[in-house]
């Protein structure tokens, strides 16, 4: 679904920490957002995610008149994630139970995800005996169970190996082809985001200084503090 946002500001106590005018990131997009910390990217998230309440301004939904959350289609995944105290099968199949899904769908659609993801060996195990980089893949796994139209995710590949973060990625990708989710992550990776996102949004403090595909963004930015940004220069 597109996601379309008009004049979206963020307050706390007087001190404005978003200020959108417009964006549209479009329907099937794997967009990234970047930028320093402070800058504003996981307070946009969670906005969209219905997490935060927006001080003013509008979030649409698919079209330009729907600014209904839609709870039921999205989900959002954490740089770290909650475990139920269960199982890796149980913690993947609860967003699929909350939705009345029988019980051969279920088992079919947990199979699946497990094995692409390649977590089959670990269904049985328990989430507190799992590492770092098998909770994140457990918590996408659990994300995707229901097939989202929107999913949102706060630096999941931050705190984890390499390997992981590869197998995380080419689920990303695959998702995005093969069932159209549209997906927004935050990264501070600027080489993940070349090699996964197909949009890229750069912000700082609070607002969106530059917007489009990544490959141009990056490589030839139109702006010069997205030019420091991505020369690593300390931006204040």
């Amino acid at each position: 679904m597109d996601i379309i946002v008009e004049k979206l500001i963020k307050e706390y106590d007087k001190n404005r920490v978003l200020d959108i005018n417009k964006l549209k990131i479009e329907k099937g997009s794997l967009c990234g957002i970047i930028g320093a910390n402070g800058a504003g990217k996981s307070t946009f998230l969670n906005i969209v995610a219905g997490l935060e309440k927006q001080t003013s301004g509008r979030v649409f939904y698919g079209n330009s008149s729907n600014e209904e959350i839609p709870l039921d289609i999205m989900t959002m995944v954490f740089q770290r994630p909650y475990m139920l105290s269960t199982t890796v099968e149980k913690n993947i199949s609860y967003p699929l139970k909350l939705r009345g899904w029988n019980a051969y769908s279920i088992e079919n659609r947990v199979a699946q995800l497990c094995k692409e993801l390649g977590l089959t060996h670990l269904m049985k195990r328990k989430s507190w005996k799992l590492s770092g980089g098998e909770v994140q893949k457990v918590a996408l796994a659990r994300a995707l169970s229901f097939k989202p139209k929107l999913l949102l995710l706060d630096e999941p590949t931050a705190n984890i190996d390499p390997k992981t973060t590869g197998e995380i990625e080419l689920i990303l990708k695959k998702i995005n082809i093969d069932e159209g989710i549209t997906v927004i992550i935050i990264t501070h990776n600027l080489v993940q985001a070349k090699r996964l996102c197909h949009d890229v949004v750069f912000m700082n403090q609070g607002q969106i200084i530059e917007f489009g595909r990544t490959a141009e963004v990056l490589k030839n930015p139109k702006y010069e503090l997205t030019k420091q940004f991505i020369s690593g220069e300390l931006i204040i």
